[in-house]
């Protein structure tokens, strides 16, 4: 896995326009705008369990996550948000690449990789524009996402869920599976 994780560095280094000192710097840029990113909505979520349990939570992240996600982007001059190959809001649903990038963090959990250390990112090419993209695998913990994402959800939790999100796919995690992942999209 560390030869993969290696090939896909140098792969990732090689398509880079700019110097590599310069691609560390988006690398690094991406992590710390992700880290506050979660920091916030984490912070609302925690507040709102406080407050009110799982059903003040799921107003969290159906009021404000998308307004959270709008205000980092607008902060960093980039695309912020998160997605995931089984979304509760279909405006998260991915795109192309952003699939391909969460099937491949499903491969590398099943070869036994930590989804809490997964990340990817790259240069590629868009409507003839190169972009730098980034993505941060979301892992689902015990507590509290599983009280609305796990298998076993409480029946007002559940009627809750399926009148904001009719299509909710977002159901059915184990601890430790892959939620989803943190998108960060960059111009060159």
């Amino acid at each position: 896995m560390k030869k993969i994780a290696l090939l896909s560095l140098m792969v990732c280094l090689s398509t880079a326009p700019a110097g590599a000192e310069d691609f560390t710097s988006r690398v690094n840029a991406s992590r710390a705008a992700i880290k506050g990113f979660a920091s916030t909505l984490g912070g609302e979520l925690k507040g709102a369990l406080k407050r009110g349990g799982p059903l003040a939570a799921i107003k969290v992240c159906n009021i404000n996550a998308m307004g959270i996600a709008k205000r980092h982007s607008e902060k960093n001059g980039w695309l912020i948000g998160r997605t995931s190959l089984k979304p509760r809001n279909s405006a998260n649903a991915p795109d192309a690449w952003e699939r391909s990038v969460l099937e491949e963090f499903e491969a590398r959990k099943a070869a036994g990789e930590n989804p809490m250390k997964m990340e990817h990112y790259e240069v590629v090419t868009q409507n003839g524009k190169q972009l730098f993209r980034y993505m941060k695998a979301i892992p689902t913990a015990k507590k509290p996402c599983l009280a609305c994402h796990g298998t076993m959800i409480d029946p007002k939790i559940a009627e809750a869920l399926d009148k904001l999100y009719p299509q909710d796919q977002a159901r059915g995690y184990k601890a430790g599976d892959i939620r989803g992942a943190f998108t960060i999209t960059q111009p060159m």
